[in-house]
């Protein structure tokens, strides 16, 4: 099938956008999912059966195959923060990628994008960032020419950065700067970052490159906690946490994830000792012909929900004065 591609994980916070941004360059598109009954949505962001969703488990070779059947091009997406059950670094990171690429050689799949991540590093004491590297290394075996994507902080409506700490801080006097939030990170918008996938998948050009994606500023944590206290305007203690004590932090986040998703790990506490910021030695997303989008101009589109009165909190504020 011509211009059919394959998108794993294509129902997440940043596959719904590059799905839709494949849609309008005029793709027929399969998402594949674990669950395909909670992402029945996606069909709606094409036109009538541009869109198809299956059902799909990385970690199972036969399934991923058969996601595959017909496909021209294959986008992964799929990946783990944090461990949990089965769904571990290795499993994922590494041999899912893997799975992917070998099942999509197979299939006779011509163009393949991984999503990795920014600090993707073979070396890296942290986990994740060593496991997306080991990713990146597995999928290019099989697959020299593939396209991979490092995106930093990904931002956006249903974000789990700018919400997470944004949900904290409407019930929590203090905000913890993890090794006193000098870590600096340069945020990317969720729809510029679709937008780059996207033309990823569609130009061959693009073939055998590493794409950095960051956004057009860079920020320490701190910055950025205190770019959203005063977005939801609220005014919150920022307490310099030590490396060491966030480390039993993490500890007790490790214990915490088998149940439940955890504030954070003892990995995240790793990962925050390094600078998540593009090196310039990659081309970005201005190669992509994307104009990156700012920080500032987006989380008033979003964070208002945490404002006391919500969307209406100026209007109150407004009326309160005049009374």
């Amino acid at each position: 099938m011509q211009n059919l591609v394959t998108v794993f994980g294509g129902s997440g916070f940043i596959g719904a956008q590059a799905v839709r941004q494949l849609a309008k360059l005029g793709w027929r598109i399969r998402v594949a999912v674990r669950q395909p009954n909670l992402a029945y949505a996606m069909r709606l962001h094409g036109d009538v059966g541009q869109i198809d969703v299956v059902q799909a488990n990385i970690r199972n070779e036969a399934s991923v195959r058969r996601a595959l059947v017909g496909a021209t091009a294959s986008l992964n997406l799929v990946s783990v923060l944090y461990e949990h059950g089965r769904q571990g670094f290795q499993s994922l990171n590494v041999m899912g990628a893997r799975n992917i690429a070998v099942a999509a050689r197979a299939e006779g799949v011509s163009r393949l994008v991984q999503v990795s991540a920014l600090g993707a590093d073979l070396n890296s004491p942290a986990k994740y960032a060593r496991t997306k590297a080991e990713g990146e290394v597995a999928v290019r075996e099989i697959y020299p020419d593939a396209v991979v994507a490092r995106p930093s902080i990904v931002f956006g409506q249903e974000d789990r950065f700018f919400n997470k700490f944004a949900q904290m801080a409407s019930v929590s006097p203090v905000l913890p700067l993890i090794g006193g939030g000098a870590t600096r990170f340069q945020p990317v918008f969720v729809g510029d970052v679709g937008k780059a996938l996207a033309r990823m998948v569609a130009n061959p050009e693009a073939a055998g490159q590493t794409y950095e994606l960051g956004g057009p500023g860079t920020f320490s944590f701190r910055e950025l906690m205190a770019l959203m206290l005063t977005e939801i305007d609220r005014r919150r203690v920022l307490l310099p946490v030590p490396f060491p004590i966030a480390g039993l932090l993490g500890a007790a986040g490790d214990l915490a994830s088998i149940a439940i998703a955890p504030p954070i790990t003892s990995d995240q506490v790793t990962l925050l000792r390094a600078d998540n910021v593009a090196s310039g030695a990659y081309p970005g997303l201005e190669a992509l012909g994307v104009t990156p989008t700012t920080v500032e101009s987006v989380l008033p589109t979003y964070l208002y929900r945490y404002r006391k009165g919500g969307q209406y909190a100026d209007q109150e504020d407004r009326a309160m004065a005049l009374s």
